[in-house]
């Protein structure tokens, strides 16, 4: 069933909430938690947002440390895919926004420490974010286009450690099922002015399915001099080498029922083989980052930050065409610079009696791909370039958002942003006729919320904000064959309104976090295919409807218990949608379920003892448009425990296990939405462990 949840009714919820929050709530006080994921900072139970906060322990205790999922699994409204297959990365929805990628992040913006990995085209790459460094993970759980522009459906913003909080050294080793292997070392402290952390990381898999073998090494640092007591100076290094990640490919419901860890081969007109083809890519990434800060920058606080990014990345396909066929461009090659810089300047003042604190800024950045494709037959012979570009990616965004406190309880926030985004093709390949061209597009978005902080550690808000999605690259192609872009093309847009509430009782160890959401999507990109063309088009052509109910609760019910639990009930629906083959208004979304339902069971001994129970329910959903192919709902169950010794003064050592799939259940890690040939699943592994010791010194 839907989720069917009213506003008036959820507003008696709160108005009961509320009474018994006056009725439970005692002196004491929680300790004040600030968020900065929406650019003006803000204590929590100020901010007219769903915000969701994952600490170091979450992220690091008995994890692998190598996957987003690990950590925000207990994120209400997210849903995360394809853990297990490092050659298309992990897939992140948020509330809808991000489903309907075939790879990676597309629609929602991540940032690590400022620094943002989601392009000027609304893609991001997540594969060197590096979660031994993390120390904190900021999800903002809806349209953000206010703080951040294109493809703000939602944020995720890292923050990596600054060796202040953990000075030593570390060493940290695991092995697993699979040939999993990872090593990893790292270093932090502080010297006079001077605070630095690095953490050098070297992983390896064999990978549960057949050609999934993984190399991967990564390195993060970060040097921070405090150069008096207002002004800082922070330089960022990130270092990625991934050599191989081999891609096993989909499969047919056939090649699963056959082989779940196996490799299609269908060989014909048009071939499948990852095996035989050597489908994976290798990527190697450098990215630099600098951040001035200066707490007394006139009446307010400024922050400057540059950044820098090259990434040289090569994918080879599963599929090949016929050798006398042109154009299959079944090897990917880019050379990408990416840079940019941002500015931020914060104040707090009065306006009339009533203080106001606020945040204005401008975004700018360019991107610059040089692309190339080549025709590769089924034996791995690169047979001749199918096409050769220069991609350009230019955007200008300034922003300006405030928090106009009204009284000691009630806060009224607004913001606005204007962006500019330029997009430009320089074709090289004129073979096909000249698809190059320009498109640009200006866009206003806006946000407003009223907060009201009825007792001190509770808070409900109001809010509405907008957000909006350019095409890509790759959906620019002209469907009148004339080349260039397609003049008709323009942005996806959203509105989205939210009820919430949030609060704690601290004296009974019981915190809750409730959003119930509603969001009209409208232009929604949608691909379509012509006859005789072998590609695909797009088109303004749909609109769809995301709502839903998310619950997150954390209850400190004994000493040495907790429980964690994040529900959501949703309803994503085309509303207006029809393509050739047929009409999908009223059809569900592919590719992202509706319930989804975490909890985590925690037990903390004496010391570093420690055991976690983890139970995951995935509700059904499906692989396509038509609602023709249904992926069953499943549970899983993952279990993690460790303890810890004191070996001298400041020496310790730590050792850990975990399970995951505890009860080998069947489940998939990914669906590949509307895919050719039946070929929609990513099988996920079947039950697999792994072991780990981290030495501190």
């Amino acid at each position: 069933m839907p989720c069917r949840v009213s506003l008036p009714r959820l507003a008696l919820i709160i108005g009961s909430l509320s009474a018994s929050g006056a009725s439970l709530a005692q002196s004491t006080q929680l300790d004040t938690m600030s968020v900065t994921a929406p650019r003006l900072d803000r204590e929590l139970f100020d901010t007219p947002a769903p915000v969701s906060v994952i600490d170091k322990q979450d992220i690091a205790r008995g994890q692998q440390r190598e996957r987003l999922n690990e950590s925000l699994a207990i994120v209400p409204g997210l849903y995360l895919q394809n853990s297990h297959n490092f050659v298309q990365g992990e897939r992140i929805s948020i509330r809808g926004f991000g489903a309907r990628t075939p790879w990676g992040v597309r629609g929602i913006t991540v940032r690590v420490d400022g620094i943002p990995y989601t392009l000027p085209d609304g893609q991001a790459q997540l594969d060197a974010i590096d979660l031994e460094s993390a120390e904190r993970i900021e999800v903002i759980r809806g349209p953000a286009a206010v703080q951040y522009g294109n493809a703000a459906g939602g944020v995720i913003d890292v923050t990596t450690a600054d060796g202040a909080s953990d000075p030593g050294t570390s060493l940290r080793i695991e092995g697993g099922s699979n040939g999993y292997r990872k090593l990893n070392v790292s270093n932090g402290g502080v010297e006079g002015p001077w605070t630095h952390h690095i953490s050098a990381s070297a992983l390896g898999t064999d990978g549960y399915r057949d050609h999934a073998d993984v190399e991967k090494y990564l390195l993060n640092a970060k040097l921070s001099r405090q150069l008096d007591e207002d002004r800082s100076l922070t330089a960022i290094v990130n270092l990625l080498d991934n050599p191989r990640s081999e891609d096993p490919g989909a499969l047919t419901e056939a090649g699963v029922a056959r082989d779940r860890s196996g490799t299609l081969d269908d060989l014909g007109y048009y071939s499948y083989s990852p095996t035989r083809i050597g489908a994976g890519q290798t990527v190697e990434q450098q990215v630099l980052g600098l951040e001035y800060e200066d707490l007394s920058a006139g009446p307010g606080e400024l922050t400057l930050r540059g950044f820098y990014q090259h990434r040289d990345f090569a994918q080879q396909l599963a599929y090949a065409g016929p050798e006398s066929e042109v154009g299959v461009g079944n090897f990917v090659a880019y050379e990408r610079d990416y840079f940019g810089a941002n500015a931020e300047y914060r104040q707090s003042l009065t306006l009339g009696d009533l203080p106001l604190s606020y945040v204005s800024g401008i975004d700018v950045a360019r991107q610059a791909d040089e692309r190339y494709r080549d025709d590769v037959a089924i034996n791995g012979e690169h047979l001749r370039r199918s096409a050769d570009e220069t991609q350009t990616a230019t955007s200008v965004g300034a922003f300006v958002q405030g928090d106009l406190e009204l009284s000691d309880q009630w806060t009224l926030s607004l913001g606005t942003r204007f962006d500019h985004t330029q997009f430009d093709i320089d074709d090289h390949y004129l073979t096909d006729g000249d698809n190059g061209g320009d498109r640009s597009f200006e866009q206003w978005s806006g946000s407003a919320g009223l907060s009201y902080r009825y007792l001190p550690n509770h808070q409900a808000y109001l809010s509405t904000g907008t957000a909006y999605e350019t095409p890509t690259f790759a959906e620019f192609a002209n469907p009148a064959g004339v080349g260039g872009f397609n003049p008709d093309l323009e942005p996806q847009k959203a509105w989205n309104r939210e009820i919430g509430l949030r609060g704690s009782f601290v004296d009974a160890g019981l915190d809750y976090d409730v959003a119930l959401f509603s969001t009209r999507v409208r232009d929604s990109l949608i691909s379509y295919t012509l006859a005789g063309r072998d590609r695909d088009f797009y088109r303004n052509a749909g609109r769809s409807r995301q709502e839903g109910l998310e619950v997150s609760l954390g209850w400190q019910f004994a000493d040495s218990w907790r429980l964690d639990s994040a529900l959501t009930l949703a309803r994503y629906e085309f509303q207006d949608y029809a393509d050739q083959d047929g009409n999908y208004d009223n059809n569900r979304i592919p590719g992202i379920p509706e319930r989804t339902w975490v909890n985590q069971l925690t037990w903390q001994g004496v010391g570093e003892r420690f055991a976690t129970l983890e139970t995951r329910y995935v509700g059904s959903m499906y692989a396509d448009d038509a609602n023709s192919v249904k992926v069953d709902d499943y549970w899983l169950a993952n279990l993690r425990a460790g303890d810890g010794w004191k070996l001298s003064q400041d020496t310790s050592l730590k050792a850990y296990v975990g399970v995951q799939n505890l009860f080998d259940r069947e489940h998939y890690d990914n669906i590949s939405i509307n895919a050719n040939n039946g070929r929609y699943f990513y099988t996920a592994p079947d039950r697999s462990a792994y072991a780990g010791l981290e030495l501190t010194f």
